[in-house]
């Protein structure tokens, strides 16, 4: 019977990453696999420092996407007991970890693929509530009153620096992306108003890597 049930699984899980949309992210419920519960000694990371996955006080581990990172620290600690709903390994303590709970707080955290960003432009406005700035101290955006963050080139933010003090009314065109730690645009166009919007110059782009092929003749 549990062979059926994780064949079933796979096939759900199978079906839902090649549909990659948001239709198949609202359809599939993760809390329907197989579940584990224990508490977790300490996280597991990538090279890079990213959280990618749990270690249980029984030895299990537990996988999770680097995407996931920010949200499964702030939701699960060290000695807190956890429900994790996800296919487990035929011949090892492993767990793919598709629906982490703290057991105590209610936090979840489900994989339900990397955030997606819109690359059709939109529009929002909104009253600054305070400028952003880079390490050095230079203006890169904005924070609007809504928790809302636009981001700019530092000279277009410069040459943009009365209408992007604080109390001014903005309203930006650009590529919106909502995370579950916050929203975020990638400002093209700003202006007072819908209807007096000025392009933002993104400038040159990068510079290639040392190690990149020349550009085609």
């Amino acid at each position: 019977m549990r062979h059926g049930q994780t064949l079933i699984a796979s096939a759900i899980l199978a079906l839902a990453a090649s549909s990659g949309g948001a239709t198949a992210q609202s359809v599939f419920d993760p809390s329907g696999l197989p579940q584990t519960r224990g508490t977790v000694r300490q996280y597991t990371l990538t090279p890079r420092g990213d959280v990618d996955g749990l270690i249980l006080t029984d030895g299990t581990e537990v996988k999770a996407p680097p995407h996931l990172s920010a949200q499964l620290v702030f939701a699960v600690r060290p000695g807190d007991a956890v429900t994790i709903h996800g296919l487990k390994a035929r011949a090892l303590p492993l767990v793919d970890g598709s629906l982490i709970r703290n057991d105590a707080t209610g936090a979840t955290v489900a994989d339900l693929g990397p955030p997606r960003r819109d690359r059709a432009e939109t529009t929002v406005s909104g009253r600054v509530g305070m400028a952003l700035h880079g390490k050095r101290g230079e203006i890169n955006g904005v924070l609007l009153e809504d928790g809302t963050q636009v981001r700019m080139p530092p000279r277009e933010a410069e040459r943009w620096s009365v209408e992007l003090q604080a109390g001014r009314s903005l309203t930006v065109r650009g590529i919106l992306l909502r995370t579950a730690l916050g929203t975020v645009m990638e400002a093209h166009a700003v202006g007072a108003s819908a209807g007096a919007m000025t392009e933002i110059d993104p400038g040159p782009p990068p510079p290639p890597p040392p190690d990149a092929p020349p550009p085609p003749r």
